[in-house]
């Protein structure tokens, strides 16, 4: 007999099509019949050793996250509810340009230093590998949900080049080049790029076109946090349009929102832009997630140029007077290019997690709160937290709209993401709760899309740029990485204000026809595995 049959469920297969009442059987991880309620009418039903009643309940493929930042979390959590109670499936880890593969032992430190607020500094990972490879195998040893690896821009270039700004030589351009061929080899799926984060956006296009290049050749897809998400976002989304079109490359715009006062209702002007070229013949994604603030750390919103040379070099700036004026100057006055050319308004800036215990007292306030609960200037507030918790803050910046939000999703490159970040005591509620929010509030309260385009936004999009042959559909033959789902009870129990709550009306997940969710409870299993990039 074949292991499972879930009976009975509303099928929403992914593809966009209406949903249908059927059986679906499940044996050795694959989808092997779907029986639906017409045909099984005067038919015997199929058996399985196990049986699971749907009646009410919505079966769909398992969600897959373009934008995570589990990296480390997938192997210093095997619990991983975090993800696993949403849906998802699959994660799309190395974004931004960041992550701890290809290294060697001094960029390993330089990356983990500057991105402790992501994922914690790391004291309690073995970091047993260095190449993309052997990350990927690491991940094979087991983990709670699948995921998928994009090679870090920056972070091959702080392995070629360093930390600072300045143009590669041709040697080195061909050893980055080098080194994104290989990992691709390994089974990455692409090439990510942080281009508001130190080394990566000291890379001028040329550079990043040549790097593309290698990417287009093996069939994977760019995907880039490019220059800026306030002022100069359209020009910034127009420059990656151009560069990708110039490489012959594929495109996926990661959290592509538009942020900031200056682009308040402004979103149809980027999908026009999007729009004029895919009717061209580009070939572009996009990922967003379905909450207005954005999160990230405090340090990234330095200049670039006081982030030159790596942590340790931002470090030694802010302990200098006069240079820690310069930086206050760029952030309040000028508009940093780290704080997206908009001067930063202190008051949209919440502190979500530290890694110094003892400046615990700040988070889930605003830097101008905290300043004036110590009566000292917002400067002085963040000026002491990226000194004392030595760059390892993380915020949310309100700085998003409604508006905005909402139309980017209606799109028909849209796919969801939530760049979940996991740390920190108050971490952004999107790590937790942004596909039930999807299904719950912008489908069944607000309508601003059907149930089957959301499913398909959240499954077969995203599967299709990742160029999964066997996932993101309901289909027989296809991996079965199911969530089962009430519509009429879905939703993130993540607040702001409690934002580690997990989702309601998420009863069963399944990764490799394995229950990791089962009854609403996680369960001991770690089905997951890399998903590598298949050959052309």
């Amino acid at each position: 007999m074949e292991d499972l049959v879930i009976r009975d469920a509303d099928v929403v297969d992914g593809s966009g099509a209406d949903a249908y009442r059927a059986d679906v059987v499940i044996d050795a991880g694959r989808i092997v019949s779907i029986v639906k309620e017409a045909a099984a009418a005067g038919c015997q039903r199929p058996r399985a050793m196990r049986e699971i009643d749907a009646e009410g309940l919505v079966l769909s493929p398992g969600f897959i996250d373009m934008h995570a930042h589990s990296d480390l979390a997938l192997l210093r959590d095997p619990d991983h509810s975090a993800k696993a109670a949403q849906g998802v499936t699959l994660e799309v880890l190395g974004q931004d340009g960041l992550s701890y593969a290809p290294v060697d032992d001094r960029t390993l430190e330089g990356v983990r230093r500057a991105i402790t607020g992501w994922n914690g500094y790391g004291e309690d990972i073995d970091f047993d590998w260095r190449s993309v490879g052997e990350y990927l195998d690491r991940l094979d040893r087991g983990i709670a949900v699948n995921a998928a690896y994009l090679i870090p821009q920056g972070t091959v270039r702080a392995l070629v080049v360093g930390w600072e700004d300045r143009e590669p030589t041709p040697d080195e351009l061909d050893r980055m080049r080098r080194l994104v061929a290989e990992g691709l080899e390994q089974g990455a799926v692409g090439l990510s790029s942080g281009l508001t984060y130190t080394p990566g956006m000291y890379a001028q296009d040329a550079e990043l076109t040549e790097l593309c290049r290698v990417v287009a050749s093996y069939g994977g897809y760019y995907c880039p946090h490019h220059r800026s998400y306030g002022a100069g976002a359209l020009e910034a989304y127009a420059e990656m349009v151009d560069l990708a079109r110039e490489a012959g490359c594929p495109l996926h715009l990661a959290h592509a929102t538009m942020n900031f006062g200056v682009n308040e209702g402004r979103a149809p002007e980027l999908l026009a832009l999007l729009d004029r070229a895919l009717d061209a013949g580009a070939d572009i994604t996009l990922d967003t997630y379905p909450y207005t603030p954005g999160c990230t750390t405090l340090a990234a919103l330095l200049p670039s140029w006081a982030s030159e040379g790596g942590p340790r070099e931002i470090l030694a700036r802010l302990t200098d007077p006069a240079t820690a004026e310069r930086i206050r100057y760029d952030l309040e006055v000028t508009g940093s290019d780290g704080c997206h050319g908009v001067p930063v308004e202190w008051e949209t800036v919440e502190i979500s997690g530290v890694t110094d215990p003892g400046l615990a007292d700040v988070v889930g306030r605003t830097v101008r709160q905290a300043a004036e609960l110590r009566g000292e200037t917002p400067w002085a507030t963040a000026h002491r937290l990226l000194v004392g918790d030595r760059l390892g803050t993380t915020i949310l910046q309100h700085v998003g709209h409604e508006e905005n939000v909402r139309a980017i999703m209606r799109h028909r490159a849209h796919t969801g993401g939530s760049d979940g970040i996991l740390r920190g005591s108050k971490p952004h509620p999107r790590a937790y709760g942004t596909f039930p929010r999807y299904l719950g509030h912008y489908v069944r309260e607000l309508g601003v899309l059907t149930l089957e385009e959301c499913v398909a936004h959240l499954t077969s999009r995203p599967a299709a740029r990742l160029r999964l042959p066997d996932r993101g559909l309901v289909r027989e033959g296809y991996r079965a990485d199911l969530v089962l789902f009430d519509p009429e009870t879905v939703a993130p129990g993540a607040t702001f204000a409690e934002p580690r709550r997990l989702p309601a009306g998420i009863p069963y997940v399944l990764v490799d026809g394995r229950f990791v969710i089962e009854d609403g409870r996680r369960t001991d299993v770690l089905a997951g595995r890399s998903v590598r990039r298949t050959p052309r």
